[in-house]
């Protein structure tokens, strides 16, 4: 091989093992940028044939991502699952703050009371004053019930402005993706930056609903929610609005160019808001198709109670609320003002006999439970659907980082590894630069030692 070709290849290779020491400085400078996977530059072998004229040596290949789709669609399922959990602990909460079941406080106070003074007033028929009781402890009631509603509904309001507010940083994620996907596609080749930015929001994104990321040849990803309905495709991107119905069975809808996709939000924040305001607290409000537990209970307390006194006076009721609507009687419900302290201690005994044993009576519309016990069950069932939600946090969350870890492995950059990386192929590109000075000396002695003329 001639002094030249030797030169030639000591060249060729200073300039892949740049490119090597290149990448790996980059691979160091990103080590911890959100969504970056470690870079490879590949080195490819040259030919070698002195009978031929190839004279061997090394090149610069291609730069090699090491991204696992199936590990980040791994972390994205499980940002998924984690995001519904948080969301579902944290609506669960102000859901649960609801229910006061303490005996001297809300709307289990107000009954405990009432239930007293019916008690009360047995003992003492015709005395005003406890007949008097009887009507203000009925008031609270009223008033509990109408609070009780009330901060449900708050909770309801705050939800939907939670859903409304989710679903415009879902929009704004997906235009990030549209732009980033443009990008990616007008770049000359695989650019790691856009490809970092891309992976880092489509795990954000992850944590509203369940996503479908496919990557495209140009570096670009479309995203389907639920794997079927489009979300970016290409640098299009496909906003979703949330459309509110109050009072129909599904309260809540969110919507793709006007289709209702509701269907296809599979967990994530979007699902769990969804399901509090389609499912969670229509069972307590009611809806268009069910009076929801709390209007049941204060419809059939007021019934009884009302029933109870009419029986003994014709016509006489203690309670007042709107029968034309079964699902806003909590809120409506209210004491009768023309009633008074007078009218009742003209009642028969066997009315205030009776309507202190109420409280410990089982309803039928109530599922055989008394009062206590029904608005118990409704506190316990949304204290055991926080339990599961708080459960599922705390084993969602490990497996996220389970899941991160596990991709950290496959694409993360290693400092230590990039470090012996750079030192090995430093070592060679000096080597190299001495071959290269060795062979100029060489090449320039042999010309000086040339004749003259």
């Amino acid at each position: 091989m001639s002094i030249a070709s030797s030169l030639v290849n000591a060249a060729g290779a200073l300039d892949a093992f740049s490119r090597v020491m290149d990448v790996t400085q980059n691979n160091v400078t990103n080590a911890s940028t959100p969504g970056y996977a470690k870079q490879t530059a590949m080195l490819e072998p040259l030919s070698f044939d002195l009978t031929g004229g190839a004279v061997g040596g090394v090149r610069a290949g291609e730069i090699v991502s090491s991204r696992n789709q199936y590990a980040e669609q791994t972390v994205r399922r499980a940002a998924t699952s984690l995001g519904q959990a948080q969301q579902d602990v944290a609506t669960l909460t102000s859901v649960q703050s609801v229910f006061d079941i303490a005996d001297d406080s809300g709307l289990t106070g107000a009954l405990n009371t009432l239930f007293s003074n019916f008690s009360a007033w047995a003992q003492t028929p015709t005395g005003p004053t406890a007949s008097q009781a009887v009507i203000d402890s009925a008031g609270n009631v009223a008033r509990a019930f109408q609070q009780t509603y009330q901060a449900l509904t708050n909770v309801r309001d705050d939800t939907e402005s939670q859903l409304k507010t989710t679903v415009s940083e879902v929009n704004q994620l997906t235009a990030q993706l549209a732009n980033l996907n443009a990008e990616a596609a007008q770049s000359s080749g695989p650019d790691a930056g856009v490809d970092a930015q891309i992976n880092s929001t489509l795990e954000q994104l992850s944590q509203y609903a369940g996503i479908t990321a496919m990557p495209q040849s140009d570096g670009s990803y479309n995203v389907l929610l639920d794997g079927q309905i489009p979300l970016v495709l290409g640098s299009r991107q496909y906003q979703l609005s949330c459309a509110l119905n109050p009072g129909a069975p599904q309260s809540a809808t969110i919507l793709s160019n006007g289709a209702d996709v509701t269907k296809n939000v599979d967990g994530g924040q979007l699902g769990s808001l969804l399901n509090t305001c389609n499912s969670v607290l229509p069972a307590y409000l009611g809806d268009s198709s069910q009076p929801g537990g709390l209007n049941v209970m204060a419809q059939q307390f007021a019934d009884s109670v009302n029933g109870i006194l009419s029986a003994g006076t014709p016509g006489l009721a203690l309670f007042d609320y709107d029968a034309t609507s079964a699902n806003t009687v909590a809120q409506t419900l209210t004491v009768d003002p023309s009633v008074t302290a007078g009218q009742l201690t003209a009642v028969p005994v066997s009315v205030p006999l009776s309507l202190s044993g109420l409280g410990s009576e089982g309803q039928d519309a109530l599922g055989g439970s008394t009062f206590s016990e029904y608005y118990g069950q409704m506190a316990s069932s949304v204290g055991s659907k926080l339990s599961a939600a708080t459960g599922a946090q705390t084993t969602q969350q490990s497996t996220l980082a389970q899941a991160q870890n596990l991709r950290q492995q496959s694409s993360g950059v290693s400092l230590d590894e990039e470090a012996m990386i750079l030192i090995e192929f430093q070592r060679a590109y000096e080597a190299n630069s001495k071959m290269v000075t060795l062979l100029d000396q060489i090449m320039q002695d042999t010309i000086n030692m040339l004749p003259t003329s």
